[in-house]
């Protein structure tokens, strides 16, 4: 009994490029092209139609999402097909975007042949083959949440030990408003406010203002405390 061969759909815009991976599948035995597309939209209707057992996703079709919104969708009503992105460049929100819909491999346009097919062969067969490069960058990607997720919490805890005043403080920090401003907004003296801002340094362990705001308004501290300011109020 022969074995099947693992039906491939072509899902490229660029009519010379979609050529070439015909080409290039034609020439190999165990793979048969059901079919090809030049949009996210008719790439999905063929992959309802045709059941291909690996897509060859091209990322920017008839826009710069149109792959990755093609991919969620035939993903989301056919989670068994394997999806391989294709692009001309690599970004790492882009390369981590498409593995967190669940893509099963993602190449560059210029790959030789040979790379191709054992991408399509590798997704088939659930087999991993990330480039180190690529790998390199989902890892990369999964390290700068972890690290903004932790530096969140931290600075929440952080957070629920400075008093109002302190708070209020360091709010008027973020907005840019300047220590004498300041004072005189909250009708205090320079010592006061020097002796409230060393308290909200101690706490976060710093030794300037400077090395606290830039990471607060990273992590959008400044609308989150606008946002329980507000909530606050609505009670």
């Amino acid at each position: 009994m022969s074995t099947p061969r693992i039906k491939v759909l072509i899902v490229e815009d660029d009519l010379l490029i979609s050529k070439r991976y015909q080409m290039i599948l034609s020439k190999d035995q165990q793979i048969e092209c059901v079919g090809c597309a030049s949009s996210g939209y008719e790439g999905t209707m063929l992959a309802a139609l045709n059941k291909p057992d690996v897509i060859l996703m091209d990322i920017e079709l008839e826009d710069k999402q149109a792959g990755l919104r093609a991919t969620s969708e035939i993903l989301n009503y056919m989670p068994d097909i394997k999806i391989v992105m294709l692009t001309v460049c690599e970004t790492d929100d882009t390369v981590f975007r498409a593995f967190e819909l669940g893509a099963s491999n993602y190449l560059l346009k210029n790959m030789p042949a040979d790379a191709i097919l054992e991408a399509v062969k590798d997704a088939y067969y659930d087999r991993s083959s990330l480039h180190s490069n690529i790998a390199g960058k989902i890892t990369r990607e999964f390290k700068r949440i972890k690290t903004t997720e932790d530096s969140l919490l931290h600075n929440f805890h952080i957070f629920a030990q400075l008093t109002p005043t302190e708070l209020e403080v360091l709010e008027l920090l973020m907005k840019d408003y300047t220590r004498q401003e300041i004072c005189e907004l909250r009708h205090v003296e320079h010592s006061t406010l020097k002796s409230q801002i060393n308290s909200i340094l101690k706490k976060f362990n710093k030794r300037s203002v400077q090395e606290i705001v830039p990471v607060l308004r990273e992590l959008h501290i400044p609308e989150i405390i606008s946002q329980r300011k507000r909530n606050l109020k609505d009670k």
